[in-house]
């Protein structure tokens, strides 16, 4: 058995290579290393997840663009991967915003460009896409909220279930490239009878993630705790998300490919049980760091949702999965990984 991996140096790629080494015989890591340029950083993120991973030994790699279709295939031809976790992804919403092409030749094609290529080399293969909230756009916001001391709150339903519309609402051009490829996958599964499994991840966290200002919102706080930087917080730091320990969408991701055949969508995060603000996220970081640092507030950006909750129902009784780490055990696993390797984090 053999597993692809795109974006397999990326924080939910490297666990997935690291995690289904020890039950695949070949891990084929497949990633252009291009996160740092996106977010304009002069950091080392992937390339030192690449590097990591470089210790386990049946772990292949290819270093490689989605969107080159012809060394896609090639890999596929010569790998016919059994199971693809497609990561791989444009992953900022201010990079969509700013080089819309760019954002939609990797979200959109690039995953067309992976489907057709599991398709064409091995049509019985089970194919896992990493989704995302933004596809619902803002119709999220349509569902009152009520304000707490330190978070806003949902005011009659537990979480957004995976019937939520998609239509006519604003997404963002990243929601929309998202959801082009989310699209896709599911036709696959319905056009072509592929197994397919489109999981819309809330906010995932964990070690080996580089957190920018605009994606990996709580690395981000924690590199900026340790690192003693400034903070600033867009709104009024009440927004609230599921968030969800990256070996827990990992095993999500392994329940999935266990089952015999057929294809499915998961809304997949903390859910209602596992949530943090980013002011709750501060206090944590406090406590665990015993630091402060200075925290400024800017206006609302237009894209953010005050509220966004997964509803975790279908995956618990479909795949028998539910989390297992708390918020505030996961951010202490990050703030301890983090503060192990700081000298990385020049930001």
């Amino acid at each position: 058995m053999q597993m692809l991996i795109t974006g397999g140096a990326g924080m939910v790629g490297s666990h997935c290579a690291e995690y289904f080494s020890k039950k695949y015989d070949k891990v084929i890591v497949y990633d252009n290393l291009m996160r740092s340029k996106i977010f304009g950083s002069n950091n080392k993120s992937v390339e030192y997840n690449w590097n990591y991973l470089k210790k386990i030994k049946n772990i292949v790699f290819v270093k490689n663009d989605i969107r080159d279709v012809d060394s896609l295939n090639k890999c596929f031809k010569n790998y016919k991967p059994d199971v693809v976790i497609h990561t791989a992804g444009q992953p900022g919403v201010r990079y969509s915003l700013e080089e819309t092409n760019e954002d939609f030749s990797i979200n959109a094609q690039g995953t067309l460009n992976t489907l057709m290529a599991l398709k064409k080399f091995n049509p019985k293969g089970t194919f896992i896409y990493c989704s995302t909230n933004k596809v619902y756009g803002d119709n999220v916001n349509v569902h009152p909220i009520i304000e707490q001391p330190t978070r806003y709150a949902f005011k009659d339903i537990c979480g957004v279930f995976e019937d939520e519309p998609i239509d006519q609402t604003g997404h963002t051009p990243y929601g929309v490239s998202k959801l082009a490829g989310d699209l896709y996958v599911q036709d696959f599964g319905h056009t072509f009878g592929m197994k397919t499994g489109v999981f819309r991840m809330s906010c995932t966290y964990g070690t080996r993630q580089f957190g920018f200002e605009d994606q990996g919102w709580i690395a981000w706080f924690t590199i900026r705790f340790i690192t003693g930087k400034p903070i600033t917080i867009y709104g009024d730091g009440k927004q609230v998300r599921d968030v969800l320990w990256v070996d827990d969408l990992v095993d999500a991701f392994d329940r999935f490919i266990e089952l015999e055949r057929g294809s499915d969508v998961f809304n997949v995060g903390g859910g209602k049980r596992n949530c943090l603000s980013l002011l709750e996220l501060v206090g944590l970081l406090k406590e665990k760091t015993g630091k402060s640092v200075p925290i400024s507030f800017n206006k609302w950006r237009p894209f953010d949702q005050k509220v966004y909750i997964s509803s975790i129902q279908k995956l618990y009784s479909k795949l028998n999965w539910k989390p297992t780490i708390s918020p505030k055990e996961g951010v202490g696993k990050i703030v301890e990984w983090i503060s192990s390797i700081k000298d990385v984090f020049v930001v």
